[in-house]
């Protein structure tokens, strides 16, 4: 079973949960910018979150089903239609043989999600299928390629309630071996200023900005580059902070300021360009206890899976329906 690609956004790529183990060698972890959407297709799909799913970044593109296969759509929602007609996002579908999907523009968030059942069946390298464009691994997806899938069997016609995570809002922090360049006063600062993504942001890492003055660490042209890891907040040069995202270098010089906790990085990666964030501070307690939780969320996601019910405005020939089954007569 394939999915021929006849039209892709300019930076649609394969991702998993990405490469581990190759930090000491220069490589970062890669992997899907929103892990939260690879669970919530899965979950969908009744499948392994393990599985590749294709990370469209603001815009999908139009595919064509070869054979008989099952779809879910999730991440920032995106306008996607099967044959014409408009589907849901955060659902699953079915595709016939020479049914054409379409997926447009993100219209809330950043990363939108394409899962097929079986997963995305494409070359392994160093235990993972995801692409690492910084790196040259694997290519973006492009007109004329076919995204074969695995063995596939279950149903579709499923949704589920996304996580909100598409407009910003409170990043916990947690301090990290540069947050004590950093004076008290700098730190308060910090925590209270709202901030706003900023428009230079890819899967390195994205810019967030701020009205008045820039942030910086005491002797800061002073430090040397070291391990870093996504995540981390950056201080540039200018007092504008970075945070890094999945395909990030591995070693810097900037100082960094604190450390997005991972289960919000979701969040981070989905904040529109102008979309508010703010930054709290937690405990390294409070941060595995958060964590914790947010596993056990991810957990249970298969079992908050509920029937799609299809809103009568998307469906073209809803009178060809015979909605009221065994009525002969209007007078019985």
């Amino acid at each position: 079973m394939s999915l021929i690609v006849h039209q892709i956004g300019p930076t649609c790529t394969i991702q998993d949960q990405g490469r581990i183990g190759y930090l000491d060698q220069g490589l970062s972890r890669s992997g899907a910018a929103d892990i939260l959407a690879l669970h919530e297709g899965a979950a969908l799909l009744g499948q392994s979150p393990e599985f590749a799913a294709l990370e469209m970044a603001g815009m999908g593109g139009a595919f064509e089903a070869t054979q008989n296969m099952r779809i879910a759509l999730t991440g920032a929602r995106m306008q996607a239609s099967i044959d014409g007609s408009p589907v849901a996002w955060n659902a699953s579908h079915h595709l016939g043989p020479g049914q054409r999907l379409v997926i447009g523009a993100a219209l809330q968030g950043n990363y939108g999600y394409l899962h097929l059942g079986g997963g995305i069946d494409s070359e392994v390298f160093l235990g993972s299928r995801s692409a690492h464009l910084t790196a040259r691994i694997g290519r973006a997806v492009q007109p004329g390629d076919r995204l074969t899938c695995g063995p596939d069997a279950g149903d579709a016609g499923l949704k589920l309630t996304p996580s909100e995570r598409f407009s910003g809002g409170v990043l916990r922090v947690v301090a990290s071996f540069q947050t004590s360049l950093f004076d008290d006063a700098t730190l308060d600062r910090f925590a209270r200023t709202s901030f706003q993504r900023g428009a230079r942001a890819n899967r390195m890492g994205m810019q967030v900005n701020s009205d008045g003055d820039g942030f910086a660490a005491t002797g800061q042209l002073n430090i040397l580059s070291e391990v870093i890891t996504p995540g981390d907040i950056q201080m540039t040069g200018t007092g504008d902070p970075f945070i890094l995202l999945p395909e990030c270098q591995t070693t810097g010089g900037y100082p960094r300021i604190a450390t997005v906790l991972p289960c919000d990085m979701p969040r981070a990666a989905q904040t529109p360009a102008g979309g508010a964030i703010t930054f709290e501070f937690v405990t390294l307690d409070q941060a595995a206890d958060l964590h914790a939780a947010f596993l056990a969320d991810l957990a249970r996601l298969p079992s908050k899976v509920e029937a799609l019910v299809r809103d009568p405005h998307d469906i073209p020939d809803l009178l060809s329906y015979q909605l009221i089954s065994g009525v002969i007569s209007a007078t019985d």
